[in-house]
Parts: C-alpha cells; sequence; structure tokens
C-alpha cells in the first residue's frame, strides 16, 4: 500500500471514490515549505484552472490536505485522473501528520500546463471546501480557500446538435471507435482535438462520458446512474453542467452522431 496526498478536489471522499479510489483510512496533514496554485490549467477551456502545489521560500507558506491510504492498484486510478505525465508529474513529500513524519505520493503540474492566469470555479473550489471541512484542516486555510477569486464562465444556452443526417451509436457501436466519445446523447470524433487532449483520446475515446462529468458535480453524491440518463431524471442545474460541457465538446471535437442508452 501506499500514502497519497491529496490536496485538491481528491481531499473529498466523494471526489476520490468518484475516480474508483477507496482508501483504507484517511487523515489531515501538512505540507511545510510549499504552497497551494491554480495555475494548471483544465482540459476545457471553461473550467479554469486546479490544483496545484509549488516549493516556497517564504517561511510562513504550506499547504494542508487529505492524507489517504491506498492500494496498490489504486496508483493507476490515480495516475489516468491527474493525467501522469500529461498534464501533472507524481513525486514523493515529505509531511507532518498527527502521528509524526510521513513520505507520500503528490502530483505537481508539468511546465506545459502551467498558465498563471488561471482561476478555480466555484464547482471545484466548492468540492475542496467540502473535503477541508469534514476532515477539520485549520481554520485560517479553510478561510483563505473560501476568498479565493474564481473563475467567471459565461452562461451557454442549451445544446442542439448540428442539423443533417447523423448515424446512431449505442455502447457496442462506440467502443469500435476509439476516437469517437459520447456525452449526454452526442458524439463526437476527437481526432482533430489540439494536442493538448492527447491524453483524453485514451480516456474518453470509445466510451460515453456522461456519468463521468456528472460525479464530478460539487454536489454530487455519487448515486447517478445510466437509468437517470436514459429517463432524463436530471435536476437543471445537471442539464445546465452538461450543457456547458456539451458547447465544450462541440469547440474541441467534431459532432459526428446521437448516442442511445437502451
Amino acid at each position: 500500500m501506499f500514502w497519497y496526498f491529496g490536496y485538491g478536489s481528491n481531499m473529498d471522499l466523494r471526489s476520490l471514490r468518484a475516480k474508483g479510489v477507496e482508501p483504507r483510512e484517511s487523515m489531515r496533514a501538512v505540507l511545510r515549505g510549499w504552497r497551494l496554485r491554480f495555475n494548471v490549467h483544465h482540459f476545457f477551456r471553461h473550467e479554469g484552472g486546479v490544483g496545484n502545489i509549488e516549493p516556497s521560500t517564504h517561511p510562513a507558506d504550506h499547504v494542508w490536505g487529505v492524507l489517504h491510504l491506498c492500494e496498490p492498484q489504486h496508483l493507476a486510478l490515480l495516475d489516468a485522473a491527474e493525467a501522469y505525465g500529461h498534464g501533472y508529474d507524481r513525486i514523493t513529500v515529505q509531511l507532518e501528520t498527527e502521528r509524526g513524519l510521513q513520505a507520500a505520493t503528490a502530483y505537481v503540474g508539468i511546465p506545459s500546463f502551467i498558465d498563471e492566469q488561471c482561476r478555480p470555479t466555484q464547482r471545484y473550489l466548492n468540492i475542496l471546501l467540502k473535503g477541508a471541512e469534514a476532515s477539520q484542516l485549520d481554520p485560517d486555510y479553510i478561510a483563505a480557500l473560501r476568498a479565493t477569486p474564481v473563475h467567471v464562465k459565461k452562461p451557454v444556452a442549451p445544446f442542439v446538435p448540428p442539423a443533417g443526417d447523423y448515424p446512431d451509436f449505442d455502447a457496442a457501436s462506440l467502443a469500435n471507435h476509439p476516437l469517437y466519445t459520447a456525452l449526454a446523447g452526442s458524439v463526437f470524433d476527437m481526432s482533430g482535438a489540439r494536442w493538448q487532449h492527447d491524453f483524453l483520446k485514451g480516456f474518453f475515446g470509445g466510451r460515453d462520458m456522461t456519468l463521468f462529468h456528472l460525479k464530478r458535480l460539487d454536489h454530487s453524491d455519487g448515486s447517478e446512474t445510466l437509468d437517470d440518463i436514459r429517463h432524463n431524471r436530471l435536476t437543471p442545474a445537471q442539464r445546465a453542467y452538461l450543457d456547458e460541457y456539451l458547447h465544450a465538446y462541440s469547440d474541441e471535437y467534431e459532432y459526428v452522431g446521437r448516442y442511445h442508452y437502451d
């Protein structure tokens, strides 16, 4: 087993479980001599920036987070969730815990994905706050998190697929197209995406990603199912969130068909 230091959305156990990781135990920890940033730009522009840690020469700088004891098979899941080797690198850090010092795995942003103009979305920040509060991190640190300036997203209209005669797909036929991905009833071709999406071609390709996105909402409890999507049992907030991503997919990829859940 190994210890993993979550300082971003993975402070929240529900967010971690949505990625398939159920730790043996979790406890709060602090990383001295580092600072928290939100300068790793998300794959999709409307999501702003996500968490990163950087060494600091300021003696007061530190990063609070949650230390998770993980099974060996969880490393591959964390690598996939953090786009290891593409958006993030993996390092070892020394943490202070109530039990003493503990070495742990942590992820840091790769320079090609750093954008100092990025800010986190309120959705992403809310997930951090939930995890920080549940783990009873330092109140001053939580207050500083809550005061973080956020990325302002532009409102989008409900997504309307382009007119035309497009083919229909289901899970089996979509799997035969490793560069196609589906979201909320629409299928997109990722083959012409910009280089930053090369990692997602392997992660999203041949799969419907609707549940993946729904489980990353800040108010998700992890209970969303394909039946909810199939029978349109979605809240207005869920529908609006999917519309944001449908427009983002449409900007990054090419619409190529309809996806059926039956």
